[in-house]
């Protein structure tokens, strides 16, 4: 069996485990990845020896976004695609459409599989890492854990959204409409996780969980599971998630957007972020108490 290049995929005890692994990028999305874990997922999907999926990410953070460095790998449409052809980039409102679409499709794979999965968070959750756990079907994240969308300041809108069926309107506004993120602990609290936990104890929490699945059928488990997703469908989830990168495409034709692009080329994709975070401080938001800040824009406690 052929290897995966930025994952890692295992099977052990009626649990697949899929870690993203590009460590040193701190998992960041391409699409590469997504390609690979989309795959991983319909393999688990089709083990019958698997009870659930964890997915987790190797290193210092479950994953810091997509990759906007481009430096992910390339993945043909199809096996037939050639150089003589002439194909889709992002020069038309339509082809950004499309592709955002395109990697949309591999990460649905999350829901749509029947199996159960968990996310296991630590370190970073942001941006596109928030698209891959918040579709999981449970959370648990270690208490220090960062969960934000920080690109929603400048580079456009949400390519997926399961905030709303999480947290509610208001703090899924309070949060993507600023950037802003809150801990692991935070993010149970307002019900974005379903359990946050000590770092060192997160492991051993999501492995318990695994372990109470691995007791029941699990063809039962997709019943119970798909049943509550295909309630979640009737309230509209999965047509927002279409509607979600359409949306993207308004995002990134606004002023900010073109702004972000101009800065990317003439300071780089670092400086970009570094100038445009800074204005934010400490970027956190406050669960609970007043939101007191100093001068530069960080809480006070």
């Amino acid at each position: 069996m052929s290897e995966f290049r930025h994952i890692l995929y295992e099977v052990e005890r009626g649990r697949a485990r899929i870690t993203l692994n590009r460590p040193d990028k701190l998992n960041a999305l391409s699409l590469e990845l997504q390609t690979e874990l989309s795959e991983a997922l319909w393999e688990a999907d089709n083990d019958t020896d698997v009870h659930c999926v964890i997915i987790r990410g190797a290193g210092r953070a479950f994953s810091a976004g997509y990759d906007l460095a481009g430096s992910g790998g390339y993945v043909p449409v199809s096996r037939v695609e050639s150089q003589e052809r002439r194909y889709r980039g992002g020069r038309s409102i339509d082809d950004d459409a499309w592709q955002l679409e395109r990697a949309q499709r591999l990460r649905m794979a999350i829901f749509d599989m029947h199996k159960p999965s968990i996310a296991q968070v630590h370190g970073y959750c942001l941006a596109g890492g928030t698209d891959i756990a918040l579709m999981c079907d449970m959370v648990i994240a270690a208490d220090d854990a960062t969960f934000g969308f920080p690109p929603a300041r400048d580079l456009g809108a949400l390519p997926n959204n399961f905030w709303l069926y999480h947290v509610g309107p208001q703090w899924a506004k309070r949060l993507t409409l600023t950037g802003d993120t809150v801990t692991g602990r935070e993010a149970q609290q307002i019900g974005l996780v379903l359990k946050s936990v000590p770092p060192e104890a997160l492991t051993a929490e999501v492995e318990q969980l695994a372990d109470r699945m691995a007791l029941i059928d699990p063809d039962l488990l997709s019943a119970n599971k798909r049943i509550i997703n295909l309630g979640m469908e009737l309230m509209g989830a999965r047509t927002l998630q279409r509607l979600a990168a359409e949306n993207d495409v308004r995002g990134h034709n606004t002023a900010a957007a073109r702004n972000y692009m101009k800065s990317v080329a003439e300071k780089g994709l670092k400086a970009t972020l570094r100038e445009r975070d800074a204005k934010f401080g400490d970027g956190r938001a406050r669960v609970d108490g007043p939101e007191r800040r100093d001068e530069q824009g960080r809480l006070i406690d």
